[in-house]
């Protein structure tokens, strides 16, 4: 797996160089936001992990501007304490996950190795395609469409519609989600889950103000479906 990490500081970078390395990672580094972009389309990393505070283009910047282009990599924000008051910002921006700094090397591979391991999930499933009204799910590409139109999510936003997509039906909870999209290890800090429920709907549905896919069961969680 090739990873793209990317921070202005050259200490960092030689810290998550070490890390990546010892954990088995083909991995490049970037000192700022443009060169993540150049990075980025060159070397077409599996995961990107970005600091938010650089000179030139800020991580929340780069981020979306590959989420723009289409970039559906998985990205991970790492931020000094401070950097991020909400959650929702580096979110809201098109991130999959953040760390706050200083963080332990074992939390950022564990963190690694959530987002790579999902893909394998999501590929491993029998259904390739879901449809539901007018969304269609494919899970071999990864790719969500509205009415024949590209829905743009990221790499989480679209595990999170396609987990609740096989369970359609089903009330899905918070802590569920957040099981079986981050892992185990999450479970806990499920604040975020709203943020990227509130994002997916943006995406998919007519009126997000009144959805018709995903519906909330107050104090209990989520449940996907037309009639549900």
């Amino acid at each position: 797996m090739r990873i793209l990490y990317v921070d202005d500081d050259e200490q960092m970078r030689t810290l998550i160089e070490c890390i990546l390395t010892k954990a088995g990672y083909e991995s490049c580094a970037a000192c700022d936001g443009l060169e993540a972009l150049e990075k980025a389309a060159s070397w077409d990393p599996d995961l990107i992990i970005m600091d938010v505070m650089m000179p030139n283009l800020n991580g929340f910047e780069a981020c979306e501007r590959l989420r723009e282009g289409g970039v559906r990599t998985p990205i991970i924000f790492l931020s000094a304490k401070g950097d991020i008051v909400d959650k929702g910002v580096g979110f809201a921006a098109g991130a999959d996950d953040y760390l706050v700094k200083p963080f332990s090397p074992e939390e950022l591979v564990m963190r690694v190795q959530a987002h790579l391991r999902q893909y394998d999930r999501l590929s491993d499933m029998q259904a390739k395609t879901i449809r539901e009204g007018g969304l269609l799910l494919d899970l071999r590409c990864f790719r969500a469409f509205v009415e024949g139109k590209e829905a743009l999510l990221t790499p989480t936003e679209f595990r999170i519609l396609a987990y609740l997509a096989q369970r359609k039906g089903e009330i899905v909870t918070r802590e569920q989600l957040i099981k079986e999209v981050w892992g185990t290890e999450f479970v806990g800090e499920t604040s975020s889950v709203t943020v990227f429920i509130r994002k997916i709907r943006e995406k998919i549905e007519a009126d997000p103000s009144r959805p018709q896919l995903i519906k909330t069961r107050r104090n209990v969680g989520y449940i996907f479906g037309m009639d549900g």
